[in-house]
């Protein structure tokens, strides 16, 4: 693998800091959020200083039942190729579930959600993967995840999975030890065993992000400083292997850039600590062919499994029952976080809306939110949260609130923006006087 060095995760409200922080080797972005005709002057000037830009996906949904969407390839293809890219990362983890394959409701989870560890869902995996594969111009590496809810009946564990993934496909890991540490607290997983079963050859670079615990649940927030344990999971894969290259992600809560850099070197002296105590008896490298050694993914595998993940996604986000095997209360606050996820992003794309709502937007917004699932992006589900606060607001709602929050809507609900020309805002205006009387 191509070294990268130590990185930090490329935000626009970081900017600034990461432009001027020493001993920054590579950046990585969140594809999702780049245009490819019109990448942040930022990106650029990292670029032309040398410093390798790696687009982060969020949205393919590698573990899901269906096969990955040609359009969502093809824009991540396209993010690689501008940036000049040597790799592209995604996830394994499904987003979405339901729609053609299950005859039932598309919905999208806004969230990573983890797959089942079993052979069905592997070689549904493999399949992906491959054909994700096929499509990018550069290699592609995925991602564990965090989870907070353990599926039922599994029967491989995480790091066998990743290592048959690895050894199936010739696909390179991602290996985020903050979400090994997760996974220890919230499943019981030994972070120790997961490194010593996976293929550290395969390994493209690392994660380390922050999260805090909460009731004996840790949350993987991106948004606090990250934890010792984490640190110790990043020397014990750093005492196994050299990895090509170690990155902080911080999504939230941004701190100074003195404190993003003193988490920086905490990085570097965790690695540098792991290296020196390399015995050389770490888990053995392996060749993996690339080839798949497992059945395909028929059809009938792909709709067990997408009724599998339609069933627990129904649960989280549109208050349907509890699979069976699944633990109730995990559940809740699996339900609860997507949620409250929900607020906060909506909150950034529509930033009007806590604005015109005040104080009653969060509540609001998780009210809607309990029974009503996302059924496209956060754009859509702006506009649906606005759409219902108009239909069911009380009759002593305060008028200028609902004349703000009918404006946004209409500005925004339409195929182009409306427009601006003095004599359409006048009709506009005239129209909302009459209305008024």
């Amino acid at each position: 693998m191509r070294r990268l060095g130590t990185g930090i995760g490329w935000r626009p409200e970081i900017a600034d800091a990461v432009e001027e922080m020493p001993g920054i080797e590579w950046v990585e972005a969140v594809s999702e959020n780049l245009c490819p005709g019109h990448l942040p002057d930022s990106l650029l000037r990292l670029r032309e200083r040398g410093v390798t830009v790696v687009p982060h996906g969020v949205s393919l949904g590698l573990g899901g039942a269906d096969r990955p969407d040609p359009g969502r390839l093809a824009a991540l293809a396209e993010r690689a190729e501008v940036l000049g890219s040597p790799l592209v990362t995604e996830h394994i983890a499904f987003v979405r579930a339901g729609g053609a394959l299950t005859a039932s409701p598309s919905l999208e989870a806004g969230h990573l959600l983890p797959m089942p560890r079993t052979r069905d869902a592997l070689d549904v995996l493999c399949e992906n993967v491959r054909v994700a594969q096929a499509a990018l111009p550069v290699p592609l590496a995925v991602e564990n995840i965090a989870a907070l809810v353990p599926w039922p009946d599994e029967e491989l564990t995480e790091g066998q999975f990743l290592y048959e993934l690895a050894d199936r496909t010739g696909v390179r890991l991602l290996i985020d030890v903050a979400n090994l540490h997760t996974n220890h607290v919230n499943l019981g997983q030994d972070p120790a065993e997961a490194l010593a079963e996976l293929p550290l050859e395969a390994i493209a670079y690392v994660h380390v992000a922050g999260g805090f615990e909460r009731d004996g649940v840790w949350h993987d927030s991106h948004a606090h400083p990250v934890a010792r344990p984490v640190l110790d999971i990043l020397t014990d894969l750093a005492s196994r292997v050299a990895p090509p290259g170690v990155l902080l992600e911080r999504d939230e809560n941004f701190p100074s850039g003195d404190e993003l850099r003193g988490e920086v070197e905490a990085i570097r002296g965790a690695v540098e600590k792991g290296r020196a105590a390399a015995t050389g008896t770490g888990a053995a490298a392996h060749t993996r062919t690339g080839t798949d050694a497992g059945s395909g993914a028929d059809d009938a595998v792909r709709q067990r499994l997408g009724l599998a993940q339609a069933a627990l996604l129904s649960a989280l986000v549109a208050g349907a029952p509890v699979p069976e095997g699944f633990d109730r209360v995990r559940l809740g606050v699996q339900a609860r976080a997507l949620a409250g996820k929900r607020a906060d992003v909506v909150g950034k794309v529509a930033p009007e809306l806590p604005v015109i709502l005040g104080a009653r937007y969060r509540p609001a917004f998780l009210a809607y939110a309990q029974d009503r699932p996302m059924t496209g992006g956060y754009r859509r589900d702006a506009l649906d949260f606005v759409a219902h606060v108009l239909r069911t607001a009380p009759g002593d709602e305060d008028p200028g609130v609902r004349r703000e929050l009918r404006e946004w809507w209409l500005e925004r609900s339409g195929p182009v923006p409306r427009s601006a020309r003095p004599g359409a805002r006048l009709a506009r205006a005239t129209r909302r006087v009459l209305l008024r009387r």
